[in-house]
C-alpha cells in the first residue's frame, strides 16, 4: 500500500484472545531486542535505542550515529520471516496487504538509509542474539578501521 492509497480500516479482531494479544504486543523492548542490547553492552558498546532514522516515524531499534549504523530486530510475524512468518486465516486479505506493506516499508527504509550512507543490519527475532551482536561488532570494527 503506497502513501497515495487510502488506509483501509482495520477489521475487528477474530476473537477476544487475538484482540488482547495484538493489543499487548510490544513495539519496543522485546526479549530479542533486550538480549541484543545486553550482548552489545557487555562488549562495551554504547548506542541509542529506538531512535528515529528517517523522518519521525521510521525508527531503528539500535543506532550507532557516529558510524551511521542502524540495527533492526524484526519480529517473525510482523516482518514476514521466511522461516516462521505466517498469515492469519481470518481477515486474510487484510493481513496479506498489511504484511506486504510492512515488507515494502522495511525495504524502503533500508534503501533510504543506504542512500544516505548508513549501514543497515536486520535480524529476525528467532536468530541467536549473541551471534547478531558479533555481526554488529564486526561491522562497527570494519567501519572504524576504514576511517568512518
Amino acid at each position: 500500500m503506497s502513501a497515495s492509497q487510502p488506509k483501509r480500516p482495520t477489521p475487528a479482531a477474530s476473537s477476544e484472545e487475538i484482540r488482547t494479544r495484538m493489543a499487548t504486543t510490544k513495539r519496543r523492548d522485546t526479549g530479542p531486542e533486550l538480549a541484543l542490547r545486553s550482548a552489545l553492552h557487555r562488549r562495551g558498546m554504547r548506542f541509542f535505542v529506538d531512535r528515529a532514522v528517517i523522518g519521525r516515524r521510521r525508527r531503528a531499534d539500535i543506532v550507532f550515529p557516529t558510524e551511521r549504523v542502524a540495527v533492526f530486530v524484526d519480529g517473525c510475524f510482523w516482518h514476514s520471516c521466511p522461516q516462521h512468518g505466517t498469515t492469519p486465516r481470518r481477515n486474510r486479505e487484510w493481513w496479506v496487504a498489511k504484511l506486504a506493506a510492512n515488507r515494502d516499508r522495511d525495504a524502503d527504509t533500508d534503501r533510504q538509509l543506504r542512500d544516505a550512507g548508513w549501514t543497515v543490519l536486520r535480524f529476525f527475532e528467532h536468530e541467536d542474539m549473541a551471534t547478531a551482536a558479533q555481526a554488529v561488532a564486526d561491522q562497527l570494527m570494519a567501519l572504524r578501521q576504514s576511517g568512518v
